[in-house]
This record gives C-alpha cells, sequence and structure tokens, in this order.
C-alpha cells in the first residue's frame, strides 16, 4: 500500500524481513514508496520505526507525523536511483562550504568563527586530503579541483540510505565538511549544529528573538538531529558520538 493512501485501512503494522533488508507490512499487505517501490531498510531497528508511525495513525495519515518513513521513501525513490547526481551536487558544497566564508567584522564574530570552523577544515585537509581556502565576504573563493573531487571520492561511499541522510545534514547545515565531521563522529550533531548557526547566534543577541523565526530555526535543527539519528542507526548500530 502507497504512502499516499489518504484513510487508515488497517489494523496493524509488522516487520518483516526480505531480500537481506526490512519491510512493512500492514495487515499483511506490504508497504509501497510513492513511487510503488516496496519499502525495504537496512536494518530491523529502522523498519519498527517506521511500523511505530504507521501503527500511531489515526483515522487520517498525517505524512508530517512519519519522519522515518518519508526519509525511507526518499532514499529509495530519490536518491536510489540518481545516486551520482546526489553525490555530484553533495560534493559542490566543497566549492561554496559554509565554514569558507568568513566575516570581516566585528572582531567577536570573526573570533567565533575562527574558533569553530578551522579546526573542522584542518582536520579535512588532513583526514579526506582536502584542503579548502576560506575568504571574507561573499565573493566566491576558487576550491582546489582535487580537493573537491577527494570529497566526492569519500561521498561515494555511502550507500542510498546512508546518503540521504548525509544529504540532509548538508543542506541544513550548508555545510559538507560539518556533516563530514559529524559523520565519522569527530563531533557531535550539536556541536555542529551550534557551529552551523554562528552568524544567525550572532544576529540573535545583537537584535534579539523573533518567535517566528525561532520556530523555523527548531524546525530545521529538529530535522538536523533526524539525519544524524538515522546515519547512526545505520552506521553505528545506535551508538552517539563522543
Amino acid at each position: 500500500m502507497s504512502f499516499l493512501t489518504k484513510k487508515r485501512f488497517w489494523t496493524s503494522a509488522d516487520v518483516f524481513e526480505a531480500e537481506g533488508k526490512y519491510g512493512i507490512s500492514l495487515d499483511g499487505r506490504p508497504v509501497q514508496t510513492p513511487a510503488k517501490a516496496r519499502l525495504l531498510v537496512p536494518t530491523k531497528k529502522i523498519a519498527q520505526g517506521i511500523a511505530a508511525e504507521w501503527d500511531a495513525q489515526e483515522e487520517q495519515i498525517d505524512p508530517l507525523s512519519m519522519p522515518t518513513t518519508r526519509w525511507a521513501n526518499a532514499a529509495t525513490d530519490k536518491v536510489a536511483s540518481q545516486m551520482e547526481d546526489v553525490v555530484g551536487m553533495l560534493a559542490s558544497y566543497g566549492d561554496s562550504d559554509l565554514l569558507c566564508y568568513r566575516a570581516a567584522g566585528p572582531e567577536t564574530l570573526v573570533a567565533r568563527q575562527a574558533e569553530a570552523w578551522d579546526p573542522v577544515l584542518e582536520w579535512a585537509a588532513e583526514q579526506y586530503d582536502a584542503p579548502l581556502a576560506s575568504t571574507t565576504g561573499v565573493i566566491p573563493v576558487k576550491q582546489s579541483n582535487q580537493s573537491v573531487e577527494n570529497l566526492r571520492v569519500v561521498l561515494q561511499r555511502f550507500d542510498a540510505f546512508q546518503l540521504a541522510s548525509v544529504h540532509d545534514l548538508v543542506t541544513i547545515s550548508g555545510s559538507l565538511i560539518l556533516a563530514l565531521a559529524v559523520f565519522e563522529r569527530k563531533m557531535s550533531p550539536q556541536i555542529a549544529w551550534s557551529a552551523a548557526r554562528i552568524d544567525e547566534t550572532w544576529q540573535k543577541e545583537l537584535w534579539g528573538e523573533d518567535e517566528e523565526a525561532e520556530a523555523a530555526e527548531e524546525v530545521r535543527r529538529t530535522a538536523f538531529m533526524f539525519a544524524h539519528q538515522m546515519l547512526t542507526m545505520l552506521v553505528y548500530k545506535g551508538k552517539t558520538a563522543g
């Protein structure tokens, strides 16, 4: 049964094993993605999480209350069918990574950026042989083609489900380097999120909080943490970063 169904028709959601992966059935009928593929995920724990989301639905299905299902659908329907395109898009962040664009002032903001961002860039240069140049302002800085290529090679190692999570870490934070640091457990997702939001935090300190902006920020933060949670379940068997 497709995720596009609007009304609940089933009594219970169950997990089954198939093709070395795990699927979800609704009263014995396998759950399908919006593109009509059978939904199969790499681990039983993730499948159980999806089944719990379906079981929690009431009379009408609310896709917004089913993040694990939506993530698995995206990995299956969108990422798996265009892996090279997704890898290329994410690698392009190496050409315009958030960490490479610094404020010209004031000194306190400059210092905050340097303290949070310089060590991660230095780590990536050593870890992946991918040094990236920094600049001030918004004028693009040309990065080494070899550095961007080396980052692309790293991304090619991920399977579709891992890449779906890394995609969200990158696009939400604006930084491929921060996303890879989270993946490698160089830093926790909480520290990475704070590093990605240095400019916004600075503006908040200057001008105060805006309720609407804060609500949008919390949605993004929650999505970032969820992407890390899925990546942890895939790669580290539930162990969190130190």
